[in-house]
């Protein structure tokens, strides 16, 4: 068990000790010259050796103090060093929270272009569906879907979720062919859907003026993820409602079509997410204007 004296008056002496002068070390630190003459009284009382000799306007270290202060300032060098080197390891690496849909269907697809611009930041993306703490440093940011912002956090809207029906070409050109003529809204509920249960199937038809079957399909593929209908839908296996923003490159490369315009919401919306205070930290910064200036990027495709 070590027996320290108090590490403020440690503080101070080390501080007074380098200027050998009260008031220079008070500046330094942010007290009084009266508060750092009471420190370090405190402290040779502990030690019973005096540190310093008062001179008239000045203070002078004591051999003993002297022998001291050398110790002393080396170890709160290496305590200064230490910090130092984890605030570089923080400011190095940047921590993004977010679902296992928007990472996979989204954000990996670009994260490359933010790195290409930032070669000295590593990023570790953590995906999972649970909320994330950012109040315990789990991550520097969250990217989230939810109706509204969050109370207490910094939120910054990035995309309205919306969604619409997709499926393969070749799903749609078999479809066609065996009903003999063009898809139309009001054979969706008849065809084999992905995710049958899901709500968002309730928002679509209503949204589309299609009356939702009476007895949804209780068979078919029941999914965990949006990315895992996706999936699902360009293996040929049916129709899924997907976001049109998370699947463009599919339908540029004609894997995934739409056969219908019309889009759908259930109000919810993806976030970028912060701890309070924490949106002018150097990487969090960096990142939030470069997603910003991404989403923006998207939504201008067509």
């Amino acid at each position: 068990m070590r027996r320290l004296p108090p590490l403020s008056a440690i503080r101070v002496f080390e501080a007074a000790a380098r200027h050998e002068h009260f008031t220079t070390a008070a500046d330094e630190l942010g007290m009084t010259q009266a508060a750092v003459s009471y420190q370090i009284r405190s402290l040779e009382e502990r030690v019973a050796v005096k540190l310093f000799e008062r001179g008239k306007g000045r203070v002078k270290l004591t051999d003993a103090g002297r022998r001291l202060v050398a110790p002393l300032s080396e170890a709160f060098d290496r305590i200064d060093g230490a910090f130092a080197a984890l605030r570089t390891d923080d400011e190095s690496l940047l921590t993004i929270a977010t679902t296992f849909t928007f990472a996979n269907t989204w954000l990996t697809w670009r994260l490359g272009g933010f790195q290409i611009e930032h070669p000295g930041l590593a990023v570790r993306l953590s995906t999972s569906n649970q909320l994330t703490n950012l109040f315990a440093s789990e991550a520097d940011v969250a990217i989230r879907a939810g109706a509204a912002p969050w109370p207490g956090l910094d939120c910054t809207e990035l995309m309205t979720v919306d969604f619409t029906v997709m499926c393969t070409p070749a799903f749609l050109a078999r479809t066609e062919a065996e009903l003999g003529r063009t898809l139309e809204l009001g054979d969706i509920p008849a065809l084999p859907l992905i995710s049958p249960q899901d709500d968002w199937w309730c928002h679509w038809f209503a949204a589309t003026g299609i009356a939702a079957p009476a007895n949804p399909r209780s068979a078919g593929l029941r999914l965990d993820s949006q990315a895992d209908e996706g999936h699902a839908a360009m293996g040929g296996q049916g129709l899924a409602l997907l976001t049109p923003a998370f699947w463009q490159g599919d339908i540029a490369d004609r894997r995934l079509v739409r056969p219908f315009e019309q889009t759908a919401t259930a109000g919810y919306r993806y976030w970028l997410v912060t701890a309070p205070g924490r949106e002018k930290v150097p990487k969090i910064k960096r990142f939030r204007e470069w997603l910003l200036a991404a989403v923006e990027r998207s939504e201008r495709l067509p």
